[in-house]
């Protein structure tokens, strides 16, 4: 069986006074870096903050009395996490929760609160998995797949009926893309009401299995999971996704760290709102390439549960990505004053110093002289290159 636009209906029913219906929110700095209209799918501000609630609620809502007597499982890194245990208090279900032990501590503490019980193993979602499904074949819990299940399918599909409406003139929607389970809910949608609106998924370069999948037709595994996108960090695709995708041969885009942490940073900056890493990872793709997507554009935020410690870090490293931050390693002679003399020619051409090193072991050093380095806080990559230019003119020697 394949989940349906019929089915994408029927889960909106379900679903009708349980979600928000999130806004849609346009946004003219996006829209300039990407070169066409962009507005952004707003499931950062969902109930349990992504848009998991809508598969999860689906798939639990259509238990028969004795499944939900026997309870539930899931495995998540937090988004699902979090949608399971809040589905299941509304329907009066009991939940079980494989987690990494990773996981962010605000989705653990979020997933308890909901009244689930939170179990922590292994360093992945796949890992989460193993125990999930071992625990469902041992207790008889029903395993709520995050992504792997016509229902979850449909439930998160309901996203498309959404933006159909609100931007009846889209051309591309751009969805962030783990298991594949959003992206088949939104190509199943549009392919039967909307078929001219192209669908791209997008994954992170460092945890990818999507592209070899499509290219050999079948899931595999992905060479690598190292990325700061959690939410979509998933090993292999889901068959009942992938086979959605595949059959539309939805093209499917990566986005470095880089590109994630910009992201993140600029729909903060510009658009006042709090993302995660995988949440961002459509507007990562249109900022990455610009010109490439044709507009409207509506871009699915697709989560907004960060670890504020995560958040500081991404931020740091966003800023260091869009050229904001400049961190200079000078060699100066040993004598006084020389840092504040160093220190005071950063601040005249406008820069501001956040943090300083001051090393006089380092073993290439000469005898008279100090290794500094300088974290400095910029305008951007042009006001970067002027740093640099004005302290060479100085006479200071910059290693790197």
């Amino acid at each position: 069986m394949t989940a349906s636009l019929a089915d994408v209906r029927a889960a909106a029913e379900l679903l009708d006074g349980v979600i928000e219906h999130t806004p849609v929110e346009s946004s003219r700095a996006l829209s300039e870096i990407s070169g066409t209209q962009v507005w952004l799918k707003c499931e950062n501000l969902q109930r349990a903050g992504s848009f998991k609630i809508r598969g999860a609620y689906v798939r639990m809502s259509r238990l028969s009395a004795d499944e939900r007597a026997r309870g539930v499982v899931a495995a998540s890194a937090g988004n699902h996490a979090q949608g399971v245990a809040l589905a299941a208090r509304l329907l009066g279900i009991e939940a079980t929760v494989f987690m990494p032990v990773e996981a962010a501590l605000p989705k653990i503490a979020a997933t308890r609160e909901y009244g689930a019980r939170v179990s922590l193993v292994g360093h992945s979602v796949d890992d989460a998995l193993e125990h999930a499904l071992e625990y469902s074949e041992r207790t008889g819990a029903v395993l709520i797949h995050p992504f792997d299940h016509d229902d979850v399918i449909a439930g998160q599909g309901t996203i498309a009926l959404e933006i159909l409406e609100q931007v009846p003139d889209v051309a591309t929607i751009v969805v962030p893309v783990g298991g594949g389970g959003l992206a088949a809910g939104v190509v199943t949608t549009v392919r039967e009401l909307a078929p001219h609106v192209r669908v791209v998924g997008v994954q992170a370069a460092g945890a990818a299995a999507y592209p070899p999948s499509m290219t050999v037709g079948a899931p595999v595994k992905a060479a690598d999971m190292r990325t700061m996108a959690d939410g979509i960090a998933v090993g292999r695709p889901g068959a009942a996704p992938f086979a959605v995708l595949h059959e539309a041969a939805t093209a499917i885009r990566t986005v470095t760290e880089e590109d994630l942490s910009r992201a993140v940073l600029t729909v903060a900056e510009r658009a006042k709102l709090l993302v995660e890493p995988a949440g961002a990872a459509a507007v990562a793709a249109l900022m990455a390439s610009p010109g490439e997507f044709d507009g409207p554009v509506v871009a699915i935020l697709s989560g907004g549960n960060i670890d504020p410690q995560v958040l500081l870090r991404v931020v740091r490293h966003g800023l260091a990505s869009a050229g904001r931050f400049l961190w200079l390693h000078v060699r100066i002679d040993d004598r006084p004053f020389a840092l504040a003399d160093l220190l005071r020619d950063v601040a005249s051409i406008g820069a501001n110093v956040m943090h300083v090193s001051h090393v006089r072991t380092q073993g290439e050093l000469a005898v008279d002289e100090v290794a500094i380095e300088v974290q400095v806080e910029t305008k951007g990559p042009e006001h970067c290159a002027q740093v640099m230019h004005h302290l060479r003119e100085r006479g200071y020697r910059l290693t790197d």
